[in-house]
């Protein structure tokens, strides 16, 4: 009879965390998947700070500006 007797606690508690840590991966795989497809999309990368930028699309023109 072993001395280190795993108790029946220990196996449910496994079990959850291997739950826990098999949803993490797939929610960090799901967020790095979606990172790489984005990239590879090749879109502007521009933050949300609702300005406009002439630098981005130098033919636009901004109705009523002076050039």
């Amino acid at each position: 009879m072993p001395l280190t007797q795993e108790h029946e606690l220990h196996k449910r508690r496994w079990g959850r965390n291997l739950g826990l840590g098999l949803t993490l991966g797939a929610f960090i795989a799901l967020v790095f998947g979606l990172t790489i497809a984005k990239v590879q999309q090749g879109s502007q990368m521009q933050g949300f700070d609702h300005t406009y930028r002439i630098e981005m699309d130098p033919d636009a023109r901004i109705p009523g500006a002076n050039r």
